[in-house]
């Protein structure tokens, strides 16, 4: 194989496995230093956070509506019972992700209801005897993530979802066996072929689906095949140049496709509805087989993959909770802090559960600090003023407003420029559609 041809079938290896890479790096980072508001967790055990998410967190466009928990599991030693106690209606959900960052299973207030319940969850291929066959999530890797929300509307109602987070509990079926955890890539393999090294490594360790794995056969020249020792160690020059070009244009691919089209109405928010549709193999309880919610073409699907690990890892389908974004206002203007602005809802946006706008400065997408400590606006923030035929419109701007109704709807931007997110959980089919579009944001 030439240089050109190794070139490009690096870049396809580096859009095929830089969801696992992704992936797995962060469970690594989970189980030994944690994430901002989510303190380190063994494998098996919940890591929970103890507020809502504010600017001393800095993760990319993380929520302020929901309470995280977040488990990873590893079932190389078999099945875990767990326990989800009655949340008494109040939204939440658990989504369980495999090693390949595929959504396999939700449970919670859309999918399964708000009462106590009890699953297993066991690895793939496990051949026991559940004590409820109604009640099993099938994981299709032996090391997964459980990523719980539990929606929390300020700092007076953290005392209920504490207690709701001290009574979710993972505990073996049957009890005595060893993690064996994530494997150890060679720590020799220069910094350059790192990212080839750890796909070679967890991608023999954590299989995907059968039409997956006649795929990645054709990385065989890579060197992402072979067993034992690195090929990655001493490896020539020239291959290694090739590889290093590879992986620069996979990286470019998949940012390019985090990007908003060049034909993107200026102004328009942008959604990405159908982003996780990409599973198609594994869709256990709480997840919709249907058509509109696959995306047939394999090739296709490991792009939507790349580019959700890409922008936002570990996120939920949109049938579960769906984001749109806007850099510009109704005149495809720069949002920025030096300008004021409206955002004006004819009728609140269609959303089961509840939703929100979240302010982000750029470029980091961080929240960021403000005088009245708001970082979302929505249908739960309390003293909203809506309008007598049930409009509502909210004040962006960094400046305080004077009077009282605008101030009791502002949502405080930062000084340079700013990107909002609007969330709708469990979202009504005019969203699911697209029939629903979020209105422009227009300067005063």
């Amino acid at each position: 194989m030439n240089q050109p041809e190794l070139e490009a079938l690096a870049a396809d290896a580096y859009v095929y496995g830089y969801p696992l890479v992704a992936g797995l790096t962060m469970v690594e980072r989970f189980t030994k230093g944690g994430l901002g508001t989510l303190p380190a967790a063994e494998f098996n055990h919940f890591s929970h956070a103890t507020r809502l998410a504010g600017p001393r967190d800095h993760f990319v466009s993380v929520n302020n509506d929901t309470v995280y928990s977040v488990a990873q599991l590893d079932l190389s030693e078999g099945p875990q019972v767990l326990r989800v106690p009655d949340t008494a209606g109040a939204y939440y959900v658990l989504q369980f992700v495999g090693a390949w960052t595929d959504n396999v299973a939700y449970l919670g207030s859309r999918a399964t209801g708000t009462e106590e319940q009890t699953w297993l969850v066991v690895p793939p291929g496990w051949h026991g005897t559940p004590p409820d066959p109604t009640r099993v999530i099938e994981v299709p890797t032996t090391v997964a993530t459980i990523v719980g929300r539990f929606a929390c509307t300020g700092p007076r109602d953290l005392p209920r979802v504490k207690a709701l987070q001290a009574a979710l509990t993972l505990e073996p079926l049957e009890p005595g066996g060893l993690v064996a955890g994530l494997p150890e890539p060679d720590p020799d393999v220069p910094e350059r072929l790192a990212f080839f090294e750890r796909l070679r490594v967890w991608m023999q360790a954590f299989l995907p689906a059968g039409p997956d794995v006649e795929y990645q056969r054709r990385f065989a020249p890579l060197g992402l095949l072979d067993p034992g020792a690195s090929p990655y160690r001493a490896a020539a020059a020239d291959w290694t140049l090739a590889l290093g070009r590879g992986l620069a244009a996979g990286r470019e691919r998949v940012e390019d496709a985090t990007r908003p089209p060049e034909d993107h109405p200026l102004g328009e928010w942008r959604s990405a509805l159908h982003l996780f549709d990409y599973n198609i193999d594994h869709l256990g309880p709480g997840t919709r087989d249907e058509p509109d919610w696959r995306i047939p073409d394999r090739r296709a699907g490991y792009l939507s993959r790349a580019a959700a690990a890409r922008a936002g890892l570990w996120g939920n389908h949109a049938y579960e909770a769906s984001y749109a974004m806007t850099y510009d206002d109704s005149d495809g203007r720069p949002l920025s802090g030096e300008h004021r602005y409206t955002l004006h809802f004819d009728q609140p946006p269609p959303a089961e559960a509840f939703w929100s706008v979240t302010m982000y400065g750029l470029p980091d997408y961080y929240l960021v600090e403000n005088p009245i400590g708001r970082y979302s606006i929505g249908d739960r923030t309390p003293g909203l003023v809506y309008g007598e035929d049930g409009s509502l419109t909210l004040t962006l701007q960094h400046e305080e407003p004077e009077d009282g109704p605008t101030a009791a709807n502002w949502l405080p931007t930062p000084p340079g420029e700013f990107r909002p997110i609007i969330r709708l959980y469990q979202p009504k089919q005019a969203v699911l559609d697209g029939s629903y579009r979020v209105p422009p944001i227009r300067r005063s």
